[in-house]
């Protein structure tokens, strides 16, 4: 097993700081809509109840899918590939979740506010 690979390394140190950005996001969310602190789309920013929704959505998604990634970088320690193949899988991993996190918080932003109540 080799523990100084970039499969293993990228993704391992990336996860917990995707969580740790969740549970402060939890735990502090933004109170007012801003262009600093939060999750900020122009699909979140349309509202204070959109704002308020999206921060609540998006800490619970980055601890889950950070915790994912962590899982995912035990990969490393039984797959060994190049360095830069390590590395690009590691950096594609974190890229791949970016977009699932956004991909979800949007869906669920859409679906909360943009399907008429029945």
């Amino acid at each position: 097993m080799d523990f100084a690979n970039d499969l293993l390394l990228v993704p391992l140190l990336s996860g917990p700081i995707f969580i740790l950005s969740g549970v402060i996001l939890n735990l502090f969310p933004p109170k007012k809509i801003n262009s600093f602190y939060g999750y900020r789309t122009i699909n979140s920013m349309k509202s204070k109840e959109r704002w308020d929704y999206a921060q609540k959505v998006s800490g619970f998604e980055l601890i889950k899918l950070g915790g994912i990634l962590t899982l995912l970088s035990f990969i490393g320690l039984f797959i060994n590939f190049s360095e830069k193949t390590e590395t690009l899988i590691g950096l594609g991993l974190i890229i791949i979740v970016i977009i699932i996190l956004f991909i979800r918080i949007e869906s669920a932003i859409n679906k909360k506010f943009n399907n008429p109540k029945k």
